[in-house]
C-alpha cells in the first residue's frame, strides 16, 4: 500500500478517435507488443486504471475515448469530473490527421478546462504514428506541430514528443 497520497497522480490520456491512445497504454502498462495492438477496439467513454510507474509512483490513468460524442460530453456534462485535480494531460495527435484544426480545438478545450479545475498541470503532446513519416521529415513535422500547440496552450508548461509504437520513442516520451 502507498503511504503517501502525493504519490498518486491523476493522468488524462486524451486525443481524437484512432490517434493511438489505447495502443500506447497497452504497450506501456500491459506489456503488449506493437503487433498485438491491432486487436484492440476503441475506448468507450473513459477507462480508469491504477498503474504503478517508475517505482513508487501510482498513476490514476483515465483513458478517454476520442469519438466526437464522448469528447463533447467531457467538455460539457462531465467537465468538472474529468478535469478536476489533473496532474498531467497527455494529448495524442495522429500525425496523419486530416482534421488537425479540430484536434487543436479539442486541445484548447482541454487547456481551458484544466485552468478551471487543476493546479499547475503538466501537458505532454505526443505527435504519434511518426513511423508513417519519412525519417528526414520528422524533425520539421514535430516542429510545426509544436508551434501549433504553443499557440493553443499559451504559458502552460508543455512538452511535445514524436512517438511511434514501433520504436523506443514511446517509452522515452512516457518516462519524461
Amino acid at each position: 500500500p502507498i503511504q503517501n497520497a502525493n504519490q498518486w497522480k491523476k493522468v488524462l490520456l486524451m486525443g481524437r478517435s484512432n490517434a493511438g491512445k489505447t495502443s500506447m497504454r497497452s504497450i506501456i502498462f500491459a506489456n503488449y507488443v506493437a503487433r498485438e495492438t491491432t486487436r484492440l477496439g476503441y475506448t468507450q467513454d473513459v477507462e480508469h486504471s491504477h498503474v504503478r510507474f517508475l517505482g513508487n509512483l501510482v498513476l490514476n490513468l483515465w483513458d478517454c475515448g476520442g469519438q466526437e460524442a464522448y469528447m463533447e460530453s467531457y467538455f460539457e456534462s462531465q467537465r468538472d469530473h474529468i478535469f478536476r485535480n489533473v496532474a498531467v494531460l497527455i494529448y495524442v495527435f495522429d500525425v496523419e490527421s486530416q482534421q488537425m484544426e479540430q484536434d487543436l480545438e479539442y486541445l484548447a478545450l482541454c487547456v481551458g478546462a484544466l485552468q478551471e479545475n487543476a493546479e499547475k498541470p503538466k501537458i505532454f503532446c505526443l505527435v504519434h504514428k511518426m513511423d508513417l513519416i519519412a525519417e528526414e521529415l520528422r524533425p520539421q513535422v514535430l516542429q510545426k506541430q509544436e508551434e501549433r500547440v504553443r499557440g493553443v496552450v499559451g504559458g502552460l508548461e508543455t512538452l511535445c514528443f514524436a512517438t511511434s509504437i514501433w520504436d523506443e520513442t514511446l517509452y522515452r516520451a512516457w518516462s519524461s
